[in-house]
């Protein structure tokens, strides 16, 4: 069973929790007025730069579906209306590209699990903000993909394609948070995946706290930073796994990791903002000042994965301070 959520319905359940996080408001009235602008530039660049069919010609990663679903919950993250909004035009455009991009009969979105994870992501926050009616029945799909993946797959998380019987923790990542929010959705989804994508993950956890790849080997920061969100979404954060992992955040974070430097923000700024005030607020306050001081003057971002993936990506590594989309609730 599935319960639709109606806009109005889900402002009225992001009122409640927007009041409880006043603790992360008070100080950031002006940092958020002055993030508002660069978002604004950001939104701009993706709104000119979009092609007809709905994604972005600037590489070959700006027609992945999941390339595509970032960049819609870039859109959605502010608070623009996407039925009404400035943006309404991209933003259907962009779903539309997604949706034609599903495989009706099996759920499966793109051709590899990054993309369909990205792409559920965005199915899953845009469903309740608008009166679109097949975004449920996509929701359903995709999330039931990601599910039966899992089932099939002996280690508990999952990798490149559906029939995958290895498992990374970014992939794998990917997937636990789509599930996250599409259960916020209301879609039904099944404990025992929670459980066991949150055990395979801790499996990869090494003695500092920080996430390997495919084993507890090779910790680095985006991976962590993907561990640690996934745990705190799971409200697992009695655990050592969590407090060791916001350990290691603490002592690893910082603006770019290697060459994947947007990726890992679009990551670390979820983790973060989900520990507590203070080493969120630090981290706020250097990450908008390095982004401002590297946006360029048509409003992007450049780096790994293109124009259209590192602008969304930094977009919504600021995009908390608006606490707009449900599974950027605290």
């Amino acid at each position: 069973m599935m319960i639709r959520l109606t806009p109005l319905v889900l402002l009225c359940l992001l009122g409640a929790p927007a009041l409880g996080q006043d603790l992360f408001e008070q100080s950031n009235d002006l940092l958020v007025r002055e993030i508002d602008g660069v978002y604004r530039r950001g939104l701009g660049y993706l709104a000119d730069t979009q092609d007809s069919r709905g994604c972005w010609p600037d590489t070959s990663y700006g027609s992945e579906p999941g390339v595509v679903g970032v960049a819609i919950l870039a859109f959605l993250a502010r608070g623009d209306d996407p039925e009404f909004g400035p943006y309404r035009v991209h933003y259907k455009k962009a779903m539309d590209y997604i949706l034609k991009a599903q495989n009706q009969k099996t759920g499966y979105i793109g051709s590899s699990m990054y993309n369909h994870g990205f792409s559920t992501l965005a199915l899953a926050e845009a469903y309740g903000l608008t009166n679109d009616l097949r975004l449920g029945p996509a929701l359903q799909k995709a999330t039931k993909l990601i599910v039966s993946s899992q089932k099939g797959n002996p280690k508990g998380g999952w990798r490149y394609s559906p029939e995958s019987q290895d498992a990374d923790t970014t992939v794998s990542g990917a997937q636990m948070v789509a599930l996250f929010a599409a259960r916020n959705a209301g879609v039904k989804v099944p404990q025992e995946a929670i459980d066991r994508g949150r055990a395979y993950l801790i499996s990869c956890q090494d003695s500092s706290g920080g996430f390997g790849y495919t084993t507890a080997s090779g910790a680095n920061l985006p991976r962590s930073a993907i561990g640690s969100l996934v745990l705190s979404l799971a409200k697992d954060t009695d655990s050592d796994a969590y407090k060791n992992s916001v350990e290691y955040l603490k002592k690893n974070a910082k603006f770019g990791d290697s060459g994947h430097k947007f990726y890992s923000l679009y990551y670390t700024s979820q983790a973060i903002f989900r520990t507590n005030a203070s080493f969120w607020n630090s981290w706020n306050s250097q990450n908008f000042k390095r982004l401002q001081s590297t946006q360029v003057d048509d409003g992007s971002w450049n780096g790994s994965y293109g124009k259209t993936f590192c602008t969304s990506a930094a977009l919504l590594s600021l995009a908390l301070n608006y606490r707009y989309l449900p599974i950027y609730e605290r």
